[in-house]
């Protein structure tokens, strides 16, 4: 039997979640049912879950404050908020920072059904970079092109991306926080063997030798900002056609 997704509800609404657990348990899944912000932090301390959904209005511990630590400890996750209300601007924000999607209630079951189905399919991209606005461009175009795409804003995030779950490719701006673009891409490394990152640059001078250095230790190349997202697209059906069993999204 294929694997199929553990999935945690995160609703204090008990007969929604209930009602949702029922549905995704028949179809398969292993699902989870917890009713506050909190237990959701501390469950999530315990496993990784593939998909979490998080009601975005609960008392004392709201979903929003609870997506953040949750992706302190799984960045991997995908993290799909559910609301019956317009979302407010610190939800907004959530999105861009990387928020698998936003669905209503009440649920439409076969549209949740299948964006579940596709967050768990096809070639996964990683965008380390902490330029927000950037990082969100280049996702919502990776996306349109049918990859699945997490985002980073640290290399520190994306290493334990890499630890968590088998991410394809990497791009990786040279001007990070803390860890530099080379041992971001040494312990990627360590934690992912088969990833294959690709750094991106503004500044080319500048980052020479650090570009030039980490190419040396396997980096596949280095996208020059500003790029055409075509550009990256090339080098990710270049990467897909070296990894075996890779297929490129319809």
């Amino acid at each position: 039997m294929p694997y199929k997704a553990s999935i945690l509800i995160v609703d204090n609404n008990t007969d929604l979640s209930d009602e949702l657990s029922d549905f995704l348990g028949s179809e398969g899944y292993a699902v989870t049912v917890v009713n506050s912000g909190q237990g959701a932090i501390e469950l999530s301390k315990e496993k990784p879950f593939d998909v979490i959904l998080m009601d975005v209005k609960m008392p004392v511990m709201g979903g929003v404050e609870a997506y953040k630590k949750i992706k302190q400890i799984r960045p991997a996750a995908v993290i799909v908020f559910m609301t019956a209300f317009a979302l407010d601007e610190l939800a907004k924000d959530m999105l861009g920072e990387g928020t698998y999607k936003v669905i209503d209630k009440p649920h439409d079951l076969d549209a949740l059904l299948a964006m579940i189905e596709k967050s768990q399919k096809g070639f996964l991209v990683s965008l380390v970079d902490p330029d927000i606005d950037l990082r969100n461009k280049m996702r919502d175009a990776l996306q349109a092109k049918g990859f699945r795409v997490a985002v980073c804003k640290s290399g520190e995030e994306a290493v334990a991306l890499a630890k968590q779950k088998a991410q394809d490719v990497f791009f990786v701006d040279t001007e990070l926080p803390a860890l530099n673009v080379l041992e971001t891409y040494l312990e990627i490394k360590t934690a992912n063997s088969m990833a294959v990152v690709v750094m991106m640059t503004l500044y080319r001078q500048k980052t020479d030798e650090i570009v030039k250095q980490t190419i040396e230790k396997g980096a596949y190349s280095c996208l020059y900002k500003p790029f055409d997202i075509k550009e990256a697209v090339r080098i990710i059906e270049e990467i897909v056609k070296k990894k075996p069993g890779q297929t490129l999204p319809n």
